[in-house]
């Protein structure tokens, strides 16, 4: 399996390499984006001042801490817990993200439907998984909270973190077909099958 650290934004080239089971490390600007910041823009017409083309995004409303504006914290928050959320609930926004804004990579827990992944085998893109419960580690890879967009949406406002060494991050579903999600499940619908027909239970 392959390895990477990239500096954001990356290129199509660069997504099109990603194969389920590589890791890859990210450095210099992530964005934070959840549900509330996906309906405001997709469902409600809003707009964000922010350039997202090639750009990696994470499933998250974090917890920071109002703190005076300085240079290590220039938009007045500081981090306090960058946890990652669940993403299937914000399958139907995949592919306005990666069409409408050029998003490259999403990175969230528990995996994306065959929509996302129809989406990112068309238009480019991967789906980087965090484990859950991570949240502490998480938020050690980033540095700062540089700009926020959308912050009438608090704490679901569209957040640009600085991070460093973000990762490694397991490629979960990639562009080519592959994700680890439909692999499990058919594995574990296969072993259910075979348990029930070793016990005599007809299923149909």
């Amino acid at each position: 399996m392959a390895q990477y650290s990239w500096p954001t934004p990356i290129t199509l080239d660069q997504v099109r390499l990603l194969r389920v089971g590589d890791s890859v490390t990210l450095q210099g600007a992530l964005f934070g984006i959840r549900d509330a910041t996906q309906i405001a823009l997709f469902d409600r017409g809003r707009s964000t001042r922010f350039d997202l083309a090639g750009h990696a995004v994470i499933h998250t409303a974090p917890n920071v801490s109002k703190v005076a504006v300085s240079r290590e914290h220039p938009t007045g928050y500081a981090p306090v817990c960058i946890g990652t959320t669940t993403s299937a609930r914000m399958e139907r926004f995949t592919r306005p993200l990666l069409e409408r804004y050029g998003v490259r990579l999403i990175i969230g827990k528990g995996g994306l439907g065959a929509g996302s992944l129809a989406a990112f085998a068309e238009l480019g893109g991967a789906y980087l998984a965090i484990t859950g419960g991570a949240a502490a580690l998480e938020t050690t890879w980033v540095e700062a909270i540089e700009d926020v967009d959308l912050d009438d949406l608090h704490p679901e406002s569209l957040w640009r973190f600085r991070v460093r060494d973000f990762g490694p991050l397991r490629v979960a579903m990639d562009s080519h077909g592959g994700s680890v999600y439909a692999t499990v499940d058919a594995g574990a619908r296969a072993k259910r099958a075979a348990a029930l027909a070793a016990l005599g239970v007809k299923t149909r």
